[in-house]
């Protein structure tokens, strides 16, 4: 038997589309016509031979150790491996006098032969490591740059060689929409994937996200503006628009690590998970018996009682009844409000230098970051995650600038709509729907509690301020005696002047910067230095 087998290889399958497959086969053909071989089977290709794992060049030589064939012809020996394991998986067939190389003029029955077949497996398996190596640098360099070296991710396309990503404008907003939607905590990965596949998302290739495609999507803080190399875990800022904002991207990443899915709500009703037993801490649960709808304790022994929803629905109409304004106060909270939007001016005016040194700050922070990194003092985990760190923080800067430039009179507006909702509390609770009644509540209560047979309800901060009567309801009567509870609601009396309608407005605005630093501190991190302060310990 005089049959041998032919193999020929390229490592992509854009260079399959071109000659370089077919020159092999003509080269193999034309050195067995010279050797007296005959090809009586191929083995073709698409596969790199940087790493092991070729299954055709595989199964080549498990056919050939069976004997269904004498040998093995190879163009050349940079087709056979470019890396030294499956070199070495050649050497016993070398033994043998099984393998050819049709490019190569080399004997490899002699000792010479084999040294020099050698030493070019050698070249061509560092030929491999220096381009990836070439490879590695370039990305790095762009990286740098601000550009994405990869292929572009779900909601980007490609705008060229050397140029950031661009927004894809139809899967584009979808993929916002994917954060937006997980983000509430109504949707699981599955359902989620039912959800966007209804909406029109598909992959680059029309086919249905999956579970494990969403999962990559949003834990890729390439949405958010950075680019994590995937090798390394480096974070670099990118020069691309960005889709999801910094802080919805946190929120989702805590309820990725919590995977938290809120359940189907059974029995929808009004005050679910609104009121809670002083005695147990646990929420009221409803529950229906002969037409009407009774709040209890569930915990054996606790000594509170039910309470029907109208009467809780009487207590919360009493308490929103107190926030109300006669025209004339209405008529000087507009004058503080416009006085105040002229002072929240000038505050922004003075906010936007300060963060504009703030985001040059950081800029210096992360060249000291380099140096410590570079210096030896620092090792390569602690740098990453610090840089991370630093990036993010310079984003939240960003978005900050940002969002002052687009909307100067936030902290003014804020409290205006704090003051609208708290004078239509009531005419907005008695048109509502029963989700825009609990939301009104959880807005503007506080401590609601049910001791025994009496319900307490008090008026959150800074809504407290602007009713006229005391702020807390208390005395709910039983199921037993319902009946007596008085429907009738307080009237406000007298007008407050102009002096306790600013002092109201201060409050107000005080509470609202309050909250807004209290956001503001709790996005801002000192991971670098904290991570620094450990190491040198």
């Amino acid at each position: 038997m005089n049959r041998y087998f032919g193999y020929v290889r390229v490592s992509t399958a854009r260079q399959g589309e071109g000659v370089s497959l077919t020159e092999q086969r003509e080269a193999i053909l034309r050195y067995a016509a010279r050797h007296d071989l005959t090809i009586g089977e191929w083995f073709e290709e698409t596969e790199t031979a940087a790493k092991r794992g070729r299954p055709i060049f595989a199964e080549a030589l498990k056919r050939l150790r069976k004997g269904d064939a004498e040998g093995l012809v190879i163009h050349k020996i940079d087709r056979s491996a470019r890396n030294l394991r499956d070199w070495a998986d050649l050497g016993p067939f070398m033994d043998e006098g099984q393998i050819h190389f049709a490019h190569e003029s080399l004997d490899l029955n002699t000792r010479g032969g084999r040294l020099a077949a050698d030493i070019q497996a050698v070249v061509a398996a560092d030929y491999v490591r220096n381009l990836s190596d070439e490879t590695k640098k370039g990305q790095h360099g762009r990286l740098r740059q601000g550009i994405y070296p990869f292929r572009a991710p779900l909601g980007y396309r490609d705008a060229g060689p050397g140029k950031p990503k661009t927004v894809e404008p139809s899967t584009g907003p979808l993929i916002r929409q994917v954060f937006e939607l997980y983000a509430t905590g109504e949707y699981s990965l599955a359902t989620l994937s039912d959800e966007m596949f209804r909406r029109g998302l598909r992959t680059n290739g029309s086919k249905r996200v999956h579970k494990p495609k969403l999962g990559a999507i949003l834990h890729d803080a390439f949405y958010t503006g950075l680019m994590r190399l995937p090798s390394t875990g480096e974070t670099f800022q990118g020069k691309h628009r960005s889709l999801v904002p910094r802080s919805l991207f946190e929120d989702v990443q805590r309820r990725l690590a919590d995977k938290a899915v809120k359940r189907k709500v059974r029995h929808d009703y009004l005050f679910r998970k609104l009121f809670r037993c002083r005695h147990c801490e646990r929420c009221l649960v409803g529950e229906r018996q002969k037409g009407r709808v009774y709040y209890r304790c569930h915990q054996a022994g606790c000594p509170s009682r039910s309470v029907r929803e109208d009467a809780i629905g009487a207590h919360v109409r009493r308490l929103l009844a107190r926030l109300r304004f006669d025209p004339k106060e209405f008529t000087w909270l507009r004058q503080e409000i416009d006085a105040h939007r002229q002072n929240q001016v000038k505050e922004v005016e003075a906010e936007l230098p300060a963060l504009e040194r703030d985001i040059g700050n950081v800029q210096s922070r992360l060249v000291r970051l380099t140096t410590a990194y570079v210096d030896g003092d620092i090792d390569r985990d602690t740098f990453t995650a610090a840089k991370e760190a630093v990036l993010a923080e310079r984003l939240r800067k960003r978005e900050r600038l940002n969002e002052l430039r687009s909307n100067p009179e936030s902290t003014t507006d804020r409290a205006q709509r704090a003051l609208e909702l708290a004078a239509d509390a009531l005419q907005s609770y008695d048109s509502g729907t029963d989700a825009h009644r609990r939301e009104l509540i959880r807005t503007v209560s506080s401590n609601r509690t049910l001791s025994g047979n009496k319900l307490s309800v008090e008026l959150a901060f800074p809504f407290s301020e602007l009713a006229f009567s005391p702020c807390v309801l208390e005395g709910c009567h039983s199921q037993d005696d319902v009946r007596t509870c008085s429907p009738n609601l307080p009237q406000a009396s007298g007008i407050r002047g102009p002096k306790k309608c600013a002092s109201i407005l201060r409050k107000l605005l005080g509470w609202v910067k309050e909250q807004k630093a209290a956001e503001k501190a709790g996005e801002e991190s000192d991971l670098v230095y904290q991570a620094l302060t450990e190491r040198a310990a």
